[in-house]
Formats: structure tokens, C-alpha cells, sequence
């Protein structure tokens, strides 16, 4: 595998109803022409029906001219419904890291970089994963559903469900995932030496193409050509599930510390989080927020992989999936 420039890269964080005209009925009377424009039109009342009485017709209301429909283009909001945090990213990156209790890597010298990273950003003191063990997390992060997967079995094939990748190819925007140790682009497999499936939810689902299921080493050195949303999965020692914590920090300082560095000023936001603490859900994982609105500090506000979610899904106008649709979207972090 091919060693990305020195940073970290994770930053990629319209519907016009046409009314037609009613057509008359059959057999309606004939329209009188409209009168002058100079004289308004006299209303006739209606006249009791019998012999010899003769029932005016009610003229016509005017028909209301629609403007042509423009193309699909990613849809804009009002400013009064834009959410908190300023314009939507250019690029939101998502780092997925392996079972670890927050206290584990928040404030533990065996993880410098990420401290350094939180110090930057903003560090969710109540951040935490939905379930165990690890697959149905990273699917619930990914389509606001465990899908009913309870274990690591693979192969998962999940069909159509509908999925954050699919919502913002369909609005225009575009989702890749990147996995580090994936053999080539589209691999479906269920592992490949330090490569699991379990860790990579997009293989899932049929209504992504083979091409957003890539290698990490694709992963582009000219940040301005990442997709909208970028998923990153680690392999199982970067990740942190079977090596140490030094090791992840490392290996996240030296593929993510430029983009990292990137990112705030351009307009795009790295996400790292974990999928769930050692063993459970019941204590916090580390999430840390970075981003050019996000006031670096501790944030008590709660995130699962849920509110994640719709927080992701609400930046573009995306509509929540699954149960994100009952969380919210974090907002204290930003600075407008």
C-alpha cells in the first residue's frame, strides 16, 4: 500500500410540483368571451331554475402560468432553514476507529495525535456506539438501521434498503468508501489479510456501485477531488482491534494530519469516531469534530452513531433515515 501524504484526510463532512389545468367537463356550456379590460367583468347571481329561465355561466378563473422546471441540482435551503454551523462542507471525511473506551484515548499519552486533534476540535465527552459487536455499529452509522444484523457473519446482503451513500448520489452529490487492505476497487469478498468486510457497510447494499467500494490508496493527495462524503475503515491493525492504540495514533497522524490541517480552511470537516467501546455500548467511545465552524472544546451534548448520522444527513438537507429520523442533529459546537 502506497503511504498517503503526511496528513489526515477527513473532511467531507428540489422538487417542483407542476399543477396542470382541470379540463372542463363534457358538455359544459360555451364560454363567453372575457370582457374588455377596461371594464371589470359583472358577477351574475344565480337565478332560481324554472320555465324560461335562462342560467348564466361563471366565468373562468385565470390559469396561473408555472415556470419551467430546472435541472436536479443538489437542493439549496433558505437561510432561514439552513442548520447551524454555516454553509454545507465541501468535503466531510469519517474516520472509523476499533473498541475503545474514550477514557482509553482521551487524555492517555499512548495516543498524542488524536489529543492534539481533540485539543483542535471539538472532543464528545457522551459520545457512544448503539450496540455489539462491531458490524451492526458501522451499519447503523451508514443507513440509520442495524438492518437486523446482529453478529460479524458474512456476507451481509442488505438489497435496496436505502443507505447515506445512495441519499446523496441521488441529490447530486457524490460517497465513496475507502478501506485500507481492500485487494481493488469493488471487491465483495469477506477478507483479504488485514481486510474484513464487516468493517465496510457500503459492500452491502445493491444501490451502490462497485466504484465506491475502493482501496485507502486511492484515497486522492489533491483533497479538492474527494467525493461529498468519504468513509474511511482502517484495516484490523490501524484500527486499533488488534494492534495497540500507539499504533492507530500513529498510522492516523501520518495518513490524516495533512487533511486534518486542510480541511478548516477549505470549507470540510473530519470525523473520527469509534465503533464502540470494549465490548458494549454502555460507556462513551471517542468522537472528535473538526471543522471551520467547530469551536475546539468538550461538548457534553449526546451523539450516538444515529445522531451522527442525521448531523451528516442534515448539513446537505438530506432526510434523516431509520432512527436518526428520532434524534437530532448536534448543534452546540458551532460557532454560527
Amino acid at each position: 500500500m502506497r503511504t498517503f501524504p503526511r496528513g489526515v484526510g477527513f473532511a467531507v463532512i428540489g422538487v417542483v410540483t407542476i399543477a396542470s389545468g382541470a379540463c372542463g367537463a363534457a358538455g359544459a356550456p360555451p364560454i363567453a368571451p372575457p370582457a374588455p379590460p377596461s371594464r371589470p367583468s359583472a358577477v351574475v347571481p344565480a337565478q332560481p331554475r324554472g320555465a324560461g329561465t335562462v342560467v348564466q355561466p361563471t366565468p373562468p378563473r385565470p390559469t396561473a402560468v408555472e415556470r419551467p422546471v430546472s435541472p436536479l441540482k443538489p437542493k439549496q435551503r433558505s437561510a432561514a432553514n439552513k442548520p447551524k454551523g454555516g454553509a454545507p462542507p465541501d468535503h466531510i471525511v469519517v474516520v472509523i476507529l476499533e473498541n475503545k473506551y474514550r477514557s482509553s484515548v482521551i487524555g492517555s499519552g499512548h495516543a498524542p495525535y488524536l489529543n492534539k486533534l481533540a485539543d483542535r476540535g471539538a472532543s464528545m465527552s457522551r459520545s457512544y456506539g448503539v450496540t455489539h459487536p462491531s458490524q451492526p455499529n458501522y451499519l447503523a452509522l451508514f443507513s440509520g438501521s442495524t438492518q437486523g444484523v446482529t453478529s460479524d457473519a458474512c456476507p451481509q446482503n442488505l438489497g435496496k434498503a436505502d443507505n447515506l451513500g445512495r441519499q446523496l448520489r441521488k441529490s447530486g452529490r457524490t460517497f465513496v468508501g475507502y478501506a485500507e487492505s481492500l485487494p481493488r476497487t469493488g471487491f465483495r469478498g469477506c477478507e483479504s489479510g488485514r481486510y474484513l468486510r464487516k468493517h465496510n457497510p457500503w459492500v452491502d447494499f445493491d444501490t451502490l456501485p462497485a466504484s465506491t467500494n475502493r482501496p485507502l490508496t486511492e484515497f486522492p493527495g489533491d483533497y479538492s477531488k474527494l467525493p461529498t462524503v468519504a468513509f474511511v475503515s482502517p484495516n484490523m491493525c490501524h484500527d486499533m482491534h488488534d494492534c495497540s492504540i500507539r499504533t492507530g495514533d500513529d498510522w492516523m497522524k501520518t495518513h490524516f494530519s495533512r487533511y486534518a490541517r486542510w480541511a478548516p480552511r477549505n470549507n470540510s470537516w473530519l470525523i473520527v469516531t469509534f465503533d464502540e467501546n470494549e465490548g458494549g455500548s454502555a460507556q462513551s467511545i471517542p468522537t472528535i469534530i473538526l471543522g471551520p465552524t467547530v469551536r475546539p472544546g468538550v461538548y457534553a451534548e449526546r451523539l450516538d452513531h444515529y445522531s451522527l448520522l442525521r448531523t451528516i444527513e442534515d448539513r446537505y438537507g438530506l432526510p434523516a433515515l431509520g432512527r436518526a429520523r428520532a434524534e437530532s442533529p448536534v448543534t452546540k459546537i458551532f460557532s454560527r
